[in-house]
């Protein structure tokens, strides 16, 4: 055997063994846990649990929207995308009994674009596979995928394309990505939910979006399209009213597809973790 087959070989008998997953103690933010993912990349994510779990643990996997890259501190606090509604939610959802997960990019996918086009390729659905079976070994329970705005992509990407362990058991997408943008710099800002394989999501689906959302790429008319397409064996498309809606002096296109803005729920982060709890332990939202 050749020395590239021989470390070729070690390093998928480490990945194998990915239960050995390195983890820091909780921090400000949550316990940092680092496991090895695609082409001997690390993938981070933060874990926190909730102060008085009620029954068995149910965990989510957060994917932020953006580039998906949280740039988290040793203390399992993001440093980049704080203001993503994902992000603020993290100590809703512990208050009602859900452990949480939230997911940074891989160590090679770092920076502004972050993710990008890697979004919807099977590598970043094994990747998060992965994290899913590590949580899952964590809380012995069931774990759901939670993607916002550009993090739908990644949501949707991991529910369609894998099955059984590293599977989630459901999956929530809200301001979900519908309508993409040309660049001749950046392609991948074309992707879309519907680039993936979303008839083959049959575990239950949450869809959510918010009716003042402005954001040209996840209008609000176009979440029960999602709901459609998939084969989910539980559905329920849900649209949000109320909030504070803009910024005084936000017009811009940009303003409108950030987290604090209706696209982030802003205000509503009580409300709509409330409802996307109830559907996951099998109620309306």
């Amino acid at each position: 055997m050749t020395r590239t087959c021989v470390l070729a070989a070690i390093y998928l008998a480490a990945v194998a063994t990915a239960s050995f997953a390195q983890s820091k103690p909780a921090g400000d933010c949550g316990e940092v846990v680092t496991i090895p993912t695609h082409d001997r990349t690390t993938t981070r994510y933060a874990f926190t649990r909730p102060a008085a779990p009620q029954g068995e643990t149910i965990a989510v996997v957060l994917l932020p929207g953006g580039g998906g890259h949280l740039d988290l501190d040793s203390k399992g606090c993001p440093r980049a995308l704080k203001g993503n509604s994902l992000v603020r939610s993290i100590p809703v959802f512990n208050d009602l009994g859900l452990a949480a997960a939230l997911v940074d990019s891989p160590s090679d996918l770092a920076g502004e674009d972050g993710l990008a086009g890697f979004r919807s390729s099977t590598k970043h659905a094994e990747d998060l596979g992965r994290v899913i079976e590590d949580v899952r070994a964590r809380t012995k329970g069931p774990v759901w995928v939670i993607g916002t705005s550009r993090g739908t992509i990644s949501a949707a990407n991991v529910a369609s394309r894998l099955a059984g362990a590293p599977a989630p058991d459901g999956v929530v997408l809200t301001s979900a990505l519908t309508v993409g943008s040309q660049s001749r710099h950046r392609p991948w800002l074309s992707q879309t939910v519907f680039d993936l394989p979303l008839e083959k999501i049959r575990v239950p689906v949450l869809v959510v979006g918010h009716a003042s959302d402005t954001c040209l790429r996840s209008p609000a008319t176009m979440m029960t399209r999602i709901a459609d397409h998939t084969s989910g064996v539980r559905k329920q498309v849900v649209t949000v009213t109320g909030g504070p809606g803009l910024p005084a002096g936000s017009q811009s296109s940009i303003d409108a597809c950030v987290g604090r803005s209706p696209h982030g729920f802003i205000e509503q982060e009580a409300e709509v973790a409330a409802g996307i709890a109830r559907f996951i332990r099998g109620g309306q939202y």
